[in-house]
């Protein structure tokens, strides 16, 4: 399967996944960790991919989303963005709600 391919998968099979370096129990960079918390603060359970671990996709990823830099959250297969708009959003409450709506979505299609 080409790199593309699997990025496009892992997106479309995941409600609320981060492309970050590390995990969320031991983030590699301050913004991997920042966007992790607020995630987490959200109280739903998200995929993630170690870009680190991964270095095809950590190469490929930003051509495919247009987005340069790392992490890199989808939400319902959307782009959301980067660090700050995921700490800008989560600050507003608006975060809280796009996650919960996520998670509530898939766990209908799965039931």
């Amino acid at each position: 399967m080409d790199v593309l391919d699997t990025i496009k998968e892992q997106i479309e099979s995941n409600s609320i996944i981060l492309y970050m370096k590390g995990s969320p129990q031991q983030p590699q960079c301050g913004f991997s960790a920042q966007a992790t918390q607020a995630l987490m603060s959200c109280g739903e359970r998200f995929a993630f991919v170690n870009i680190l671990d991964n270095p095809e996709i950590r190469a490929k990823l930003p051509s495919y989303s247009n987005w340069p830099t790392f992490p890199q959250l989808y939400i319902d297969g959307e782009l959301v963005g980067g660090c700050d708009i995921i700490v800008e959003l989560h600050e507003k409450g608006e975060l809280q709600t796009m996650v919960t709506d996520a998670a509530a979505k898939a766990k209908e299609s799965e039931g």
